[in-house]
């Protein structure tokens, strides 16, 4: 993230992006995550999360400490704390539930004018935002991302820091339809832990364990599934919901060769 700053402007590199690895050494898989991407183990039709996805929402006391403690970084537009709806200037003197950096339960304040300024996040799910700008929360690059028609500077609140989780293979007998999955938030955005679990079955089963085509096949299959068809309407999956607009990578990797049967 340093040599990204550092070259940004020899290089010509402006935007940012998430980050998920995968090392495998001495027997342990190594899966370090740095934004909304996710990886999963399935082991023997088992769901083993790899990662967990990091927003405003998973990481909203983090942003908001590092806000109390730099409330500079605010440039004077937004405010620390979290209420659950935009207040009104007219709710001045008026008691609203609010929650800070401590806080993971709600209670009452009373409103006052520095509360009227816009929240660091705001939104739920997918349209959570910090300062209205970003809806992931690490990643690496973006040092130049500011607030729409302001001089704030985004980067301070986004860590380019990854979750780092430990698999040991060598403590199961893996099959060759054991694998280990990784995607992009376009993946996971239109389909579930589970649904990939069932799609990696359905087609892994369709094929010989010992045919290393069956991994591409599994990822082309849920990349296909997640976007869907266009049709009048866009993109819709098979149940004619919105298919994924957003970019799909997935990997697909065995945990156990063929001989691993057992």
């Amino acid at each position: 993230d340093d040599q990204i700053e550092r070259e940004r402007s020899s290089q010509r590199l402006s935007g940012g992006c998430c980050a998920l690895a995968a090392v495998y050494l001495m027997g342990k898989f190594y899966v370090a995550n740095a934004g909304d991407s996710r990886a999963i183990i399935i082991r023997n039709g088992e769901i083993i999360p790899m990662s967990r996805e990091f927003t405003p929402e998973t990481e909203r006391q983090r942003l908001q400490f590092l806000a109390f403690l730099r409330p500079e970084l605010l440039g004077k537009e937004f405010t620390h704390l979290e209420f659950p709806r935009r207040i009104q200037p007219k709710e001045l003197g008026r008691k609203m539930l609010y929650r800070d950096q401590n806080m993971n339960g709600w209670a009452y304040k009373k409103i006052e004018e520095d509360d009227l300024k816009f929240p660091l996040i705001y939104g739920e799910g997918k349209k959570a935002r910090v300062m209205a700008t970003i809806g992931v929360t690490r990643g690496l690059g973006d040092h130049d991302l500011k607030v729409f028609s302001s001089n704030i500077h985004i980067k301070p609140f986004l860590s380019c820091f990854p979750e780092v989780r430990v698999y040991d293979l060598t403590q199961y007998e893996h099959c060759p339809d054991d694998v280990l999955v990784l995607g992009t938030d376009g993946l996971w955005d239109v389909t579930n832990d589970k649904e990939v679990a069932g799609v990696v079955m359905e087609v892994l089963t369709s094929y010989e364990p010992n045919d290393p085509c069956r991994y591409t096949m599994v990822a082309q299959e849920l990349v296909v599934r997640s976007r869907g068809a266009l049709k009048e309407r866009g993109w819709r999956l098979a149940n004619d919901k919105l298919g994924s607009g957003d970019d799909i990578s997935v990997f697909v990797i065995p945990l156990g060769g063929p001989g691993n049967y057992t």
